[in-house]
């Protein structure tokens, strides 16, 4: 089971919550255990600001993913981490790279929930396998693959 917990810190529109645990859901089913995390949707400010102290890069992007540190045992919780999604970014991405607007969400959290799991793109051969599953899962919800054009 999956405990979401939704933080709005923004003044754009974001998806349903029913589409946000949906996706999570996916994403996750491959981890047996319950698992908790917070998803923030945030502005460009925020998303700026995060972007810069966690990785040095001085813009808003679209997803942060930030895993729970937490050693085993010290926490009764199920606690996978958070999720940090920058609204206008994701729209103004869906639009540019011609996408529907509900396919980019979809694979945005898909793709940060699997960086909680541990998944990076890093490497060419990590990042072969992290797409592969994005695809795989994406075409599940009806979404074309979002790697088509690169």
């Amino acid at each position: 089971m999956i405990e979401l917990d939704l933080q709005y810190a923004t003044s754009g529109t974001a998806p349903a919550e029913a589409d946000l645990r949906r996706w999570c859901e996916l994403a996750l089913r491959q981890r047996s255990a319950d698992s908790e995390l917070t998803i923030r949707l945030v502005d460009e400010p925020e998303g700026r600001e995060l972007n810069s102290t966690w990785r040095q890069k001085d813009y808003a992007t679209n997803v942060l993913s930030f895993p729970a540190d937490v050693p085993d045992g010290l926490l009764d919780i199920p606690l996978l981490g958070d999720l940090v999604i920058c609204v206008p970014v994701v729209e103004r991405e869906a639009a540019e790279q011609d996408k529907s607007l509900q396919a980019h969400w979809a694979h945005l959290v898909i793709h940060g929930c699997l960086h909680l799991l541990g998944y990076d793109h890093i490497e060419d051969d990590e990042a072969e396998e992290m797409e592969s599953l994005e695809r795989q899962l994406l075409a599940e919800l009806g979404h074309p693959d979002p790697y088509a054009d690169e």
